[in-house]
């Protein structure tokens, strides 16, 4: 099963994708862990990287393509996958579409979690003050709000086209969340 799990900073899609992911046997695949962990190497790449994910700004398309294309090669993803954080453009749609049919397969079903933007702040903070993470700065969190309602939120459109879209409130309790998604990812 290959699911893509979207929805605004602080929904819940890294907590969700890793419950998924076990349910199913797959890896769930952040693009922010993948770009964390160059962060964290040092290397020219990491600093790179370092500089956009302070300033809450996107990765550019080719780079994250290229990372995400690179890590559902790998083995344990072979047979399915859970991603997150990815696509968050048109042209990501597009390119993750065309990896997908190189490899002969497509998505199994596109996950949208929302939730009232008072819940998404108000976890965005809590996640801040627990994790020091610095894309969860308040001053980053609105940018990362603003840039997921300009350039992600219409990708939903494109999937419910599809009819891949299954939309799950994610403000509810995580246990409800994940047995929605769960059922929602549930061949017919």
């Amino acid at each position: 099963m290959r699911v893509i799990m979207m929805g605004p900073p602080g929904v819940g899609k890294g907590t969700q994708a890793a419950v998924l992911a076990s349910e199913l046997g797959v890896p769930a695949i952040s693009t922010g862990e993948l770009f964390r962990a160059h962060v964290a190497d040092g290397s020219e790449l990491g600093r790179r990287l370092r500089a956009l994910v302070e300033a809450g700004e996107y990765v550019p398309d080719e780079l994250t393509n290229a990372l995400v294309a690179e890590r559902i090669d790998e083995p344990d993803a072979r047979d399915g996958f859970i991603l997150d954080g990815y696509p968050r453009t048109l042209a990501q749609v597009d390119a993750l579409a065309q990896m997908l049919d190189e490899r002969g397969t497509g998505l199994s079903r596109v996950v949208l979690l929302t939730a009232d933007p008072d819940v998404v702040l108000a976890r965005l903070h809590a996640r801040a003050a627990e994790q020091g993470r610095a894309d969860d700065d308040p001053e980053v969190v609105r940018n990362r709000i603003e840039v997921y309602e300009r350039e992600t939120a219409p990708l939903a459109d494109v999937y419910d086209e599809q009819g891949l879209l299954a939309r799950i409130d994610g403000s509810a309790a995580q246990e409800d969340v994940a047995a929605r998604i769960i059922a929602a990812c549930r061949p017919d």
